[in-house]
């Protein structure tokens, strides 16, 4: 399952003893590490990064904030959007907060084949007065875990991916020098020095922890880029829904749906196509709205949306006719999985 919130997280700090940690030495560091992962396909050209400068002693002052660098197969090469953000980095004196992040598009392997999430791990890393380094790897896939976050053991999944990611912790870690620190345990997993911890034998902090929070994860993003609103219909249902697929130039941003046997009507972003199915769910959400508006059952919005003048920035409905899932929680799987 790829996942709106981090399965796991891994954080190295290295210390600079010779010289500093200038804006150029630090983005050089994470595209090697950036290396690390697509040395594994855990890491494919066209992420996404973003520059941030804040004062060293009031962090809400911003200096400087370049978001929405693409990021290509030479992310440093001369001219390249993360070049240039890095040259206007330079120019900053005094004390000063480094920030670089990236969302890394990668490939998880399953029995049938390989996928892509467009935001598998992210990367990123601080620069704290020129001498501390530190450097945080998340990831948003369950793929390394012996048990997937609705409690199914993947023994193939595992094989297939855990020793990906442990290779490159571990080039990762000879790359800086040191072990990473793994994150908390949460509610998804147990992170540890080689990956994750086999949770088997004790069982994860929760049960089916991917259908008790990632709906209400995603619905809090979605909702988060839209006004809010109570003239809407609802957004739960335990009855069989109806839905159509929304695809942006072959790729599938996710799921309008529609209850048929209540008032709940909604949008199921598709996780791994990143933060486009969100943007694109938001506007689907509001289209929701103003066939709630006209007093149209959810069925019928459904068909109205069909109708409706295309906007490509959202996507376009591939379907004619809506096709059926036996319930929310299975379409919402769909949306999850790949």
């Amino acid at each position: 399952m790829i996942i709106s919130t981090p399965v796991g997280d891994w954080t190295w700090e290295v210390t600079a003893h010779e010289g500093e940690f200038r804006p150029g030495r630090a983005a050089q560091t994470t595209v090697a590490v950036w290396n690390e992962l697509a040395r594994r396909e855990l890491a494919v050209p066209d992420g996404k990064a973003r520059v941030l400068v804040r004062s060293g002693d009031k962090l809400r002052d911003i200096r400087f904030d370049a978001p929405g660098l693409r990021l290509g197969t030479a992310p440093l090469a001369p001219g390249s959007d993360l070049a240039q953000a890095i040259a206007r980095a330079e120019t900053f004196h005094g004390d000063f907060v480094l920030t670089i992040r990236v969302d890394c598009p990668g490939r998880w392997l399953e029995p049938e084949g390989m996928y892509r999430a467009e935001k598998l791990f992210t990367l990123q890393l601080e620069v704290w007065d020129r001498k501390l380094l530190v450097v945080t790897l998340e990831t948003y896939s369950d793929a390394w875990l012996t048990v997937d976050t609705r409690d199914r053991e993947q023994p193939e999944v595992y094989a297939a991916n855990a020793p990906r990611l442990a290779a490159a912790l571990d080039g990762i870690s000879a790359l800086l020098g040191g072990l990473p620190t793994p994150g908390d345990e949460n509610r998804y997993a147990a992170p540890d020095e080689t990956g994750f911890k086999d949770l088997r034998s004790e069982g994860p902090a929760y049960i089916d922890s991917w259908g008790t929070f990632e709906g209400l994860d995603r619905a809090s993003l979605l909702n988060s880029r839209i006004p809010r609103s109570e003239d809407e219909y609802e957004s739960i249902t335990e009855s069989p829904v109806r839905y159509l697929t929304i695809q942006r130039e072959g790729r599938t941003l996710g799921f309008v749906w529609a209850s048929v046997g209540d008032d709940a009507a909604g949008f199921a972003p598709r996780t791994a196509a990143g933060d486009e199915a969100f943007h694109a769910g938001a506007g689907w959400l509001l289209r929701l709205r103003e066939a709630y508006g006209q007093g149209l059952s959810p069925l019928a919005a459904l068909a109205w949306l069909t109708e409706c003048p295309p906007r490509p920035e959202l996507g376009q409905i591939t379907e004619g006719t809506p096709r059926e899932a036996e319930s929310l929680d299975a379409l919402e799987e769909l949306s999850g999985r790949n």
